[in-house]
């Protein structure tokens, strides 16, 4: 099975969970490529049985060179005709969408709407959303004080060795099957 690992991360938090995804995969015997999605990447999602993309959160969306890949991918499949009416599925191709969100005002509310927008070019294509994960990431720099005053209490470390390890056995069991 050929999986693409995308994943955008602008302070750190993304980028651990992709690289457990990545280690995960491989423990677990799958060719994949993880790339970091930026402004210009150009990448044939069609051409892989299973996609995990995920980003931060960044008032409620994902971020913007996850905004502006999703937005190129669009208007690229749909000049190909990849794009048809009713989204019909394509055999075999599956997806995996996650977000890291530190939720200091609304919780997982404010994450909902980035795994949402991400996974809408999927639904598109025709694959079918298997996941749609949301895992807590601390803030950095001048926001940090809102990982220990925000109604998810005290999000310091995180995601942490736990949450990884969680992921870790998700991904295992969705490669599964």
């Amino acid at each position: 099975m050929k999986v693409l690992n995308l994943y955008f991360s602008a302070t750190g938090n993304t980028a651990k969970v992709a690289d457990k995804i990545d280690a995960a995969l491989r423990e677990n015997g799958h060719e994949v490529h993880t790339m970091k999605v930026t402004r210009d990447l150009e990448v044939d999602v069609l051409a892989y049985d299973y996609v995990f993309l995920g980003s931060g959160v960044y008032e409620w969306l994902p971020g913007k060179p996850v905004i502006n890949f999703v937005k190129n991918l669009r208007r690229r499949y749909a000049d190909e005709g990849e794009i048809k009416p009713s989204s019909p599925r394509r055999s075999g191709k599956k997806t995996v969408i996650y977000c890291t969100y530190g939720g200091a005002h609304t919780g997982i509310n404010e994450a909902i709407p980035a795994t949402k927008y991400m996974g809408q070019i999927f639904e598109h294509l025709g694959f079918e959303i298997v996941a749609e994960w949301h895992l807590i990431g601390e803030y950095h720099g001048r926001y940090k004080p809102m990982s220990t005053g925000g109604r998810l209490g005290d999000i310091q470390g995180r995601p942490n060795e736990a949450d990884l390890q969680e992921v870790a056995e998700k991904v295992k069991a969705i490669m599964k099957g």
